[in-house]
């Protein structure tokens, strides 16, 4: 026994649990050849006795490493060291042999619509590209929504299987939120519970669409819907915008000269020049969806945060053919990790959607879902977006004040009306890629022109920042712009 006392060392005040501890130090043991193939453990109740550790633990370990296949157990003899132990030295490659880990025996067709960075935002200061301030999120109130609908409840139930169109109750709470606050005429049969707009795209994408079909997007515009729509086989066609939002006499024209399958628009502070629509566009873009027969996917983008008035309302609420899908998320208005969305439009398309997202995704996370839906039902989400509005159209103003005050000979903006990003352009003289990547260096990330493919405008994120870090950022961007 004297090897056990002098080779299991147990600390309970590091995270780890004490019998993973346990577990790992046996197998050292084992991998190390102190105890060898066939060797003979103690007792669990002698080793917690020798280690003054509860019986349980050293049971949990064992349990541990007999599941690995260190350990075998024979019924009346003990637990003794596996005769054949797993393999854990990786295969030697033969000279001249690829590294399959990294490069497949098959071939894959690689697109460049795919080909998108992914931002690592481990940084203090950040003018992102228009998150919302996670600090706010209610965290405390969904963390005991959450709870309450894992422990609650039929396990067969709460634990199984769910309805692909996702949870009814956040179903029926999204019904009545979104009439009341979008002007929408709809019941939860209406609506697809989706992981974020993404997926809402990929599913229209994917169940509308033809190889072939043409669709038009805004220019500029958002590269990830671009994305799903290239994937999908589509003719991608851009239509420009202007301070007004989207030109739908371009569209009409346009469509008097080919059949448009779907237009993907968002009404309400466009990415990512955070103009709206205007009214009359917006009757006019009806108009010519009825008249041709085209699809609008209207994405919700930053709907909540509109500072000068209330909103315009969306397209759907005023879609008397069945001819727009509504998208959004709460991803945009409490955090990007809170992957619950939906996907709005009339009841055939969206049972057709919800067969489609069976054969990529079962279902969302019911117990998510239903914990959202708690906090709709008792306004909690309501009074944080409420909270949000304010403290963002303060941030705004504090924002466009220092951009104006101490940057205004080498930017141009418009203050948005509503959104949590301004729309920037560097005077020209400017290499806003290098800026960016100086500006990286002295702790304060931003986009470059690069990711909007739009010569030396980006967007400055301002409602993930509070005031005096607004100021910090400020302070990196004057004295890299004086050198």
């Amino acid at each position: 026994m004297q090897i056990y006392s002098s080779s299991l060392i147990i600390d309970k005040k590091v995270p780890l649990p004490v019998y993973i501890q346990l577990a790992n130090q046996l197998m050292a043991m084992v991998k190390g050849g102190t105890l060898q193939p066939g060797h003979r453990l103690p007792s669990t109740r002698q080793l917690a006795t020798l280690l003054n550790l509860h019986r349980k633990t050293v049971i949990r370990a064992y349990d541990e490493l007999l599941a690995q296949g260190w350990l075998q157990s024979h019924a009346g003899s003990g637990t003794f060291v596996a005769g054949h132990l797993p393999v854990t030295k990786p295969r030697q490659l033969l000279n001249n042999s690829p590294d399959v880990a990294k490069v497949a025996g098959f071939s894959i067709k690689e697109a460049p619509h795919l080909q998108r960075g992914i931002v690592d935002l481990n940084i203090d200061l950040h003018l992102d590209d228009g998150f919302p301030d996670t600090r706010m999120a209610p965290v405390t109130e969904l963390s005991r929504a959450y709870r309450t609908q894992l422990l609650t409840g039929n396990p067969y139930t709460r634990l199984g299987y769910a309805d692909p169109k996702g949870s009814a109750w956040l179903r029926a709470e999204l019904a009545t939120y979104l009439n009341i606050s979008r002007g929408l005429r709809v019941t939860p049969a209406n609506i697809l519970i989706v992981r974020g707009t993404i997926m809402g795209l990929y599913l229209a994408c994917t169940g509308l669409l033809q190889p072939g079909d043409t669709v038009v997007t805004a220019e500029p515009g958002w590269a990830g819907a671009e994305a799903n729509f290239l994937q999908a086989g589509a003719n991608l066609l851009k239509v420009p915008v202007d301070e007004h939002g989207l030109d739908v006499d371009r569209l009409d024209e346009l469509c008097s000269r080919q059949t448009v399958r779907l237009v993907y628009v968002t009404s309400h502070h466009h990415y990512p020049t955070t103009v709206a629509l205007r009214p009359d566009r917006r009757v006019h873009l009806l108009e010519l969806a009825r008249k041709h027969g085209f699809i609008i996917f209207e994405d919700d983008y930053d709907y909540d945060f509109h500072y000068q008035n209330k909103p315009l309302m969306p397209l759907a609420s005023a879609d008397d053919a069945g001819m727009v899908l509504y998208c959004g998320a709460f991803s945009k208005s409490i955090s990007p990790a809170i992957r619950v969305g939906y996907l709005v439009g009339p009841e055939n398309v969206i049972e057709h959607l919800a067969q489609l997202r069976r054969t990529i995704d079962r279902q969302g996370d019911t117990m998510l879902e239903n914990a959202m839906a708690e906090l709709l039902q008792n306004g909690v989400i309501q009074r944080h977006l409420r909270k949000s509005l304010r403290v963002y159209q303060q941030r705004r103003d504090v924002f466009c004040g220092l951009l104006n005050d101490r940057l205004k000979n080498h930017v141009q903006f418009k203050v948005p009306e509503g959104g949590m990003a301004v729309w920037t352009y560097f005077d020209s003289a400017i290499d806003l890629n290098r800026l960016a990547q100086n500006a990286l260096k002295k702790g304060l990330y931003f986009q470059g022109g690069n990711s909007l493919l739009t010569p030396n405008f980006t967007r400055l994120g301002f409602a993930s920042s509070t005031p005096a870090e607004l100021e910090q950022c400020i302070d990196i961007l004057e004295k890299l712009l004086a050198k």
